[in-house]
């Protein structure tokens, strides 16, 4: 009787946020009480096409005439992304791409990428959105896993369609200066050109998509979601204040779920969104002056490095018009928390969540002002709680839990049949953490980054954060490596300030001055740069495999 009266009031609760959900939507712009049958048509839409196209369709009713992207080939307005994405899609089918198919697309962050999606979501074909950073077996495995039938890609990748087999269907997104191109190939441009630009009938169905986890630990996860509740959306707009008919710059990968999430919420919301196929720091603050961007959506170590830039370089643009930095991906050091608000003010926004999770928790700039580094608090429609070893809940301030995560975009499970834990409907989100004594949360580490040294439990966050705080390191990194009389020893990897040289003692006293003395590195390595994927998450794993050179 009492589970039973216990799941009445989960259900009513989560009613009862759902309505305050949709109330959210209304009051961020994102559906309009001015013009209810658009609201309609969008929300019927999204029933068939998917969200890429749902989207696409929407702006280019609301706002034809408005840029929705600009590219390094320059601009596009949403009328345009709407009828290249219907001659795409007509393309595509007069080759074979059917219903339900799966395609692969390969791209980095461009006009083809964003053509591409929508013109998936249009045929009802399913969208497998492929890592940029892959080798060519990782490509081939997951090609294989997700039963691709067709691929776009950029000419950069033509490399890895090797260990395709040759009748897939294949298409070229984008084509680098001076590459030569196989003979008989077909180019997005050339589909745009050949087909007609009319709406095609609609699908029976969404296609859906697949966003493959960041494979940090080995071959990258399929999480797939078939469709998008409106709710998805109020986790990114409840707790993050997004420009209406402004500015985006997306840098971070729009392949992995923080960049493909914020660009749909742009869109949305009829933002003109910029973005580059690849990073580079001074570059984007000229972006940034350039287009007058009201919100910038990165990765933790790309921030890193747009701070660290020499102040001469910053000054040479003006960046006032900046009025949110949202950052996810990776760990956000309290050290990055202050350095950011020092260099843009206080406007960082730190999102946590997952691939599998959509939107846990999110820090705005008034909680990092006075908990630099912190998650934040859930949204609504979410709730974040932690767990022991035991499945009990720890309700207890400062304490340390598993991190589970109760979502209104709820995950159905991977591709390859396996799920997330999952206890009383809270999902794991595989990190540890604790919560404040102002019930903020803040993510101690990855549950399996944990090193067990001499019989102690310890984080490398912890480590890598103080080390983060010195004036001579630019990055770091901390792992467990085998040892005889510890079982596991701490060893530091060290990315140093240029022009800087600091001293491995010295870095290990510094350490043992700070925290517990079995948190101190027994080594301590230099190196130029972290290992990192696509989206900024430390490969940890190669650090283990490292192997110092000689002398």
């Amino acid at each position: 009787m009492a589970s039973v009266l216990h799941s009445a009031r989960q259900r009513m609760a989560h009613t009862g946020e759902a309505l305050k959900g949709l109330k959210r939507l209304r009051e961020q712009g994102v559906s309009d009480p001015k013009d209810p049958l658009e609201t309609v048509r969008t929300a019927l839409d999204s029933r068939v096409y998917g969200p890429q196209a749902t989207m696409i369709r929407h702006a280019a009713r609301v706002w034809p005439q408005a840029i929705g992207l600009a590219d390094e080939r320059g601009d596009l307005t949403y009328g345009e992304l709407e009828e290249q994405s219907n001659a795409i899609a007509r393309g595509l089918q007069r080759m074979g791409v059917k219903p339900g198919m799966v395609i692969a697309i390969l791209a980095r962050d461009h006009r083809g990428l964003l053509l591409s999606m929508a013109a998936a979501g249009k045929l009802g074909a399913r969208l497998a959105l492929m890592n940029t950073g892959f080798a060519k077996p990782q490509f081939a495995e997951v090609c294989a896993r997700e039963n691709v039938k067709a691929v776009l890609h950029d000419s950069e990748f033509l490399g890895l369609l090797d260990a395709l087999p040759p009748e897939l269907p294949r298409v070229l997104t984008w084509v680098d200066e001076g590459h030569e191109l196989p003979d008989g190939a077909t180019t997005l441009d050339a589909l745009v050109a050949a087909n007609n630009r009319e709406p095609l009938p609609a699908p029976k169905k969404p296609g859906g998509f697949i966003i493959l986890t960041s494979g940090t630990t080995g071959l990258p996860k399929g999480a797939p979601r078939d469709k998008v509740t409106p709710l998805a959306t109020v986790q990114m707009i409840d707790r993050i204040d997004f420009p209406r008919q402004g500015t985006m710059l997306i840098v971070s990968p729009i392949f992995h779920s923080t960049g493909l999430g914020t660009w749909l919420v742009g869109v949305s919301l009829g933002n003109k969104t910029v973005v580059a196929r690849r990073f580079d720091a001074e570059q984007t603050l000229r972006l940034i002056a350039e287009h007058k961007v009201d919100m910038l959506v990165a990765v933790p170590t790309m921030l890193h490095r747009m701070v660290e830039l020499d102040q001469k370089i910053r000054e040479k643009y003006d960046t006032s018009s900046l009025k949110g930095i949202v950052i996810a991906g990776s760990a956000l050091s309290p050290e990055l928390s202050i350095r950011t608000a020092e260099v843009f003010g206080d406007v960082l926004y730190n999102l946590y969540g997952s691939t599998e999770c959509a939107v846990a928790t999110v820090a705005r700039p008034e909680d990092l002002a006075v908990a630099p580094g912190t998650a934040g608090r859930s949204p609504i429609t979410c709730e974040v709680v932690l767990f022991d070893d035991d499945g009990k809940r720890v309700q207890a301030k400062n304490v340390t839990g598993r991190i589970f995560i109760r979502s209104g975009a709820p995950f159905k499970g991977y591709t390859d049949g396996r799920h997330k834990e999952i206890i009383d409907g809270y999902m794991s989100s595989g990190d540890v953490g604790h919560f404040d004594d102002a019930g903020l949360l803040f993510v101690d580490g990855r549950d399996d980054d944990m090193i067990v040294s001499g019989g102690e439990n310890v984080f490398p966050q912890e480590v890598e954060n103080l080390l983060l705080e010195r004036t001579d390191v630019f990055d770091a990194a901390v792992v467990g490596v085998d040892d005889v009389e510890f079982g596991k020893r701490l060893r530091a990897f060290i990315v140093p300030e240029p022009g800087e040289k600091p001293d491995p003692d010295e870095v290990k006293l510094f350490v043992k001055n700070n925290l517990a003395r079995y948190k101190v590195p027994r080594d301590v390595y230099f190196i130029d740069e972290l290992p990192r994927n696509a989206t900024g998450k430390l490969l940890r794993r190669v650090l283990v495999e490292y192997e110092p050179p000689a002398g």
